[in-house]
C-alpha cells in the first residue's frame, strides 16, 4: 500500500530487539521496504505477499526469500515453521492472528503497525474488517506475549492516519529495549 515509502520508524526502532542473525517472517510485505532493512540489519526475511508483481524487486536481494501466497484463503502456510520476528505493517486479517503469536519461536518479537477505528476520517482504508477496534492488538497478544511498547491514535507522517502499533516478545519481557 505504502511501499514507496522509508522503513516506518515504528519498525526501525523496535527491529534490534528481534534475536540476532534470526530469521524473520515480513507477511503481507508488499514490494518489501521492511524486508529491506531487516535484510540490511543481518536478518534473513521471508518476504511473503499474494502479488508475485509486488515481489519481483526482491527476487534477487541477499537475505531475502520470497514467497507468494494469498494468506487469507488456505491452510496457514507456515504451520510447521517458526520465526525469532514477525513484521506487519498496513495489513490487518483477523483470522491470522493468532497464527502469527503461535509462529513466533521463544524470544521471537512481533512488530505489528497497522490502520484502526478512526482512519476512515482520512481515507482508505475505512472498511471497518480492515481497522483494528480500541487496544484490539494489545488485548488479542497480551496473555500470550509480554508487551514492549504499545500506541494507538492520530498520527500526521508519512501521512494522516489513525493507527495502532505493537511490539512483544514470546516469553519474559525482561530483555534489552531498544535505544
Amino acid at each position: 500500500m505504502h511501499d514507496d515509502l522509508p522503513a516506518s520508524p515504528w519498525v526501525q526502532r523496535f527491529a534490534p530487539l528481534i534475536p540476532l542473525g534470526g530469521v524473520v517472517l515480513h507477511l503481507a510485505c508488499g514490494n518489501g521496504r521492511h524486508a529491506r532493512l531487516l535484510a540490511s540489519l543481518g536478518y534473513r526475511v521471508e518476504a511473503v505477499d499474494r502479488n508475485a508483481e509486488a515481489l519481483v524487486g526482491l527476487a534477487n536481494v541477499p537475505q531475502i526469500a520470497i514467497r507468494i501466497v494469498d494468506l487469507e484463503s488456505g491452510s496457514w502456510p507456515y504451520a510447521a515453521e517458526s520465526f525469532d520476528g514477525i513484521v506487519v505493517t498496513n495489513y490487518l486479517f483477523r483470522p491470522r492472528l493468532g497464527d502469527l503469536v503461535a509462529a513466533l519461536k521463544p524470544g521471537g518479537v512481533l512488530i505489528y503497525e497497522t490502520f484502526m477505528v478512526g482512519n476512515e476520517r482520512f481515507g482508505m482504508p475505512s472498511n471497518p474488517d480492515f481497522l483494528l477496534c480500541p487496544n484490539e492488538l494489545l488485548d488479542r497478544v497480551q496473555q500470550r506475549l509480554a508487551v514492549v511498547a504499545f500506541e494507538q491514535g492520530d498520527i500526521e507522517n508519512p501521512k494522516p492516519a489513525c493507527v495502532q502499533r505493537l511490539c512483544a516478545r514470546m516469553g519474559s519481557g525482561v530483555g534489552r529495549l531498544p535505544t
